[in-house]
């Protein structure tokens, strides 16, 4: 983190990368290291941080987490739509409850890796609640492809940033090759990354969505 910001992403699951046996790589909440040090880095540098964690909650279930540290406050989104095809749901517990938080003149729905697949679950809410979507993911580099286009067409199709967040590496034989990006609300692209560990930054404005928002109101005809 040498570039100043106000927020900060991080991917999914950035901790311990992708792992389908949560009782394996899984921190109690209340003792969580990594969690703490969102916590301490935001403070110290007056930001906001997000990504996700594997966790344990008080209830004992494990869920895939995702953080939005402030320096002030903690609020986060369990993933609800669990990778099925490799029976994430056999492992952790769904989240039920979207969020959006503001921060920056900005309101942010957090969403994860699988939740880009659903239309529906990312259209949240009444027409224009928010004004970005964050995804953190660990997506695979064999779909790749559709990491990039379903990116951009939540962008679209919402009127919104969206900043996804992916992963890089090699992982028992899963390639990861990144793609991380921040899209605007016509589905321009503002700052990219490649499949090398690296940040990538841009310029969000609430007032650049509200224009884009009035320039073609499609959300009044929206389902």
């Amino acid at each position: 983190m040498s570039h100043p910001a106000d927020m900060y992403v991080l991917p999914e699951m950035w901790a311990t990368g992708y792992s389908k046996h949560p009782e394996e790589v899984a921190e109690d909440e209340e003792r969580s290291k990594a969690l703490a040090w969102m916590r301490a880095t935001a403070k110290e540098r007056h930001c906001a941080i997000s990504g996700s964690l594997v966790i344990k909650d008080k209830e004992g279930h494990y869920r895939n987490r995702h953080y939005f540290v402030t320096p002030d406050h903690v609020v986060f989104y369990d993933k609800h739509h669990l990778f099925t095809y490799a029976n994430e749901h056999l492992h952790y517990t769904a989240g039920q409850q979207h969020l959006v938080v503001t921060y920056g003149g900005l309101r942010f729905l957090l969403l994860t890796c699988y939740d880009l697949r659903f239309p529906v679950w990312s259209r949240y809410g009444r027409a224009g609640e928010y004004d970005a979507i964050i995804y953190v993911a660990n997506w695979p580099h064999a779909r790749q492809y559709a990491w990039d286009t379903l990116l951009r067409a939540r962008a679209i199709e919402n009127m919104c940033y969206v900043i996804g967040v992916n992963r890089v590496g090699c992982e028992k034989h899963i390639t990861f090759s990144g793609g991380s990006v921040v899209i605007d609300p016509l589905g321009h692209p503002l700052a990219s990354c490649d499949d090398l560990e690296q940040m990538c930054t841009a310029v969000i404005s609430p007032d650049k969505v509200l224009e884009a928002r009035m320039s073609m109101p499609v959300l009044a005809d929206r389902d």
